[in-house]
């Protein structure tokens, strides 16, 4: 019988193993409290499976970071996934993040994954138009936008950059996140994924419900019919 993987995002009662940072093994590289790691947990088989620890604070959530912190995070996050990118070692390397009881996720403490593919093509079935929509806004060659061909269904923003301007990347993906979990049809959680698109460097912030049948059954996505009043919402706020 294997480890079994902790589980604290819906068992609040049970001790975090991120918060334990002197039980720590594999440690890779550090960076103030961000921490990058060999996950002791992998998700999948034939894999090189790297967590990284956002930060020490095991309640906090990356739409509440101050952006000091936000900008060296997704700095630190995006260089180790290129670096595995470009190692050539790997089939694919995805770098993702979990957040919140509906996500799939099973440790609150915040964090993200970088896993290097043995064998699996990940973006076999990416198509350029998934990173296309709605423009909310644009700033230093980034576009933030709503999907308009959504992967999964309905609500998908985009954070698309034209040449690794990191710190607007990041402002964006932490609007995305905010605007999700305090004005969003009370949604609690969210995945962030990470893609290359050719030059482009891509985030895509998926909040996360119950999954439509149409999709789990026949890979269909749903376009939502508001995407213009959400996006003028966002404009609102944000902008």
């Amino acid at each position: 019988m294997g480890i079994q993987k902790p589980e604290n995002i819906i068992n609040r009662g049970a001790s975090c193993p991120f918060c334990e940072t002197e039980k720590l093994k594999d440690i890779i590289a550090q960076k103030g409290e961000m921490i990058l790691l060999k996950n002791k947990y992998p998700v999948l088989a034939e894999t090189y499976p790297l967590v990284l620890i956002e930060t020490e604070d095991c309640d906090s959530e990356l739409s509440l970071y101050r952006k000091e912190h936000l900008f060296q995070l997704i700095e630190f996050g995006l260089s180790h996934w290129l670096r595995l990118l470009d190692s050539n070692e790997f089939r694919s390397v995805i770098f993702f993040k979990n957040h919140g009881p509906k996500s799939g996720g099973t440790i609150r403490h915040p964090h993200m994954q970088i896993i290097g593919l043995n064998h699996l093509d990940s973006n076999r079935l990416v198509e350029p138009v998934h990173f296309e929509g709605i423009p909310i806004a644009k700033c230093d060659q980034v576009e933030w936008n709503l999907s308009t061909s959504p992967r999964m269904g309905f609500y998908e923003f985009n954070v698309v950059s034209e040449h690794g301007e990191n710190k607007q990347m990041a402002e964006f993906i932490q609007n995305s996140c905010h605007y999700i979990l305090n004005h969003f049809y009370s949604c609690d959680s969210y995945n962030l994924f990470f893609y290359q698109v050719g030059p482009k460097l891509i985030a895509k912030i998926i909040p996360r419900f119950v999954t439509s049948p149409l999709f789990v059954g026949y890979s269909i996505p749903q376009v939502a019919m508001n995407l213009d009043d959400v996006v003028k919402a966002v404009q609102k706020l944000y902008i």
